[in-house]
């Protein structure tokens, strides 16, 4: 927009030269009748001229010379002639026109992530997992994300010393630095689930030691995913397979030997029940008679069990009935 209104004013500018040109010039030019014939612009062009060209300028000057600074920015200001740099919080501030060069940053949470999945990611169309090898060598890709701000204070002595790509020029090598370190502290199971939160908050606390003393504030970071190469897969869902038909295995042994035992209870309750039972019945022999007896009719008296026996039931019932 600025370059638009400077080339309207240089064409004002132009306008007003040729006119102050042409008149100075004095060129007549006459009619048939012999008068004279005025060229040139026409009376009081030059004046409305000036005054076009004299708003472009005051124009020009304000746009180049009041900046608006959006809600959690900052303006780093760099005077080219005295050298010094200035630092604009937000809202409206004054820019010294043609000597100033500006940049604007973000001091609002960032966020940063390098993932393996398609979509996701500074790089979403390749892989940008972060490949480790852990304590027995073997390597696991590590997906995640890092939450951060600028130190308003720190951002004039970013700007001069990285610039305003310092995410991929300081973030991103420092943590992938001390990620491969703490990974390969660790055994691969312990990082894919045992101890994956002690790994986050050791890796947390170095990348905040090794960051944040320069300006780099990080307010999180957090393992999304841990991966493992097809080959060690494949072999943990073997693993995965047989433990679990291990534990099927366990669990029928189990429920056999409890079977077995309770086969066995209960077979020693019927012995002691038949060893009581044959201990009453040597007390009273009669008992089993009376028993018998006990389930016929009312109408039977007598029964005659062999040819030399006759049971009598009255006598067999009082009997019994007395003891």
């Amino acid at each position: 927009m600025a370059g638009f209104f400077l080339f309207l004013f240089f064409v004002a500018a132009l306008v007003t030269v040729g006119s102050f040109v042409a008149r100075r010039a004095g060129v007549k030019v006459h009619d048939s009748a012999g008068h004279a014939i005025p060229v040139g612009p026409p009376a009081g062009f030059g004046r409305a001229a000036l005054g076009v060209l004299g708003g472009l300028f005051v124009l020009l000057m304000l746009l180049t010379t009041i900046r608006v600074v959006p809600v959690g920015h900052a303006l780093v200001i760099f005077n080219t002639v005295t050298k010094d740099f200035r630092l604009a919080r937000q809202g409206i501030t004054f820019v010294p026109p043609f000597v100033s060069v500006t940049e604007d940053y973000d001091l609002r949470r960032q966020e940063y992530t390098m993932s393996g999945a398609t979509g996701e990611g500074r790089k979403a169309d390749v892989d940008d997992s972060l490949w480790s090898p852990t304590q027995e060598g073997l390597m696991v890709g590590i997906d995640l994300t890092v939450w951060h701000h600028l130190d308003p204070a720190r951002v004039v002595a970013i700007h001069q010393k990285i610039g305003p790509d310092y995410e991929d020029k300081i973030i991103r090598p420092a943590v992938r630095s001390v990620i491969r370190l703490v990974i390969s502290e660790y055994a691969v199971m312990e990082v894919y689930s045992a101890k994956r939160a002690l790994i986050q908050d050791e890796i947390n606390t170095k990348v905040r030691a090794l960051l944040e003393k320069d300006g780099f504030m990080i307010d999180e970071l957090v393992l999304r995913d841990v991966r493992f190469t097809p080959e060690f897969s494949k072999a943990i869902e073997a693993k995965q397979i047989a433990q679990q038909s291990a534990e099927q295995m366990k669990y029928t042994l189990e429920k056999e030997q409890k079977e077995a035992e309770r086969k066995v209870i209960e077979a020693t309750g019927r012995a002691n029940a038949i060893e009581v039972i044959n201990k009453a019945l040597a007390q009273n022999p009669n008992y089993i008679k009376y028993l018998y007896v006990d389930k016929l009719s009312d109408k039977i008296q007598v029964i005659v069990s062999d040819q030399n026996t006759i049971m009598d039931l009255k006598g067999i019932l009082g009997g019994a009935g007395s003891h």
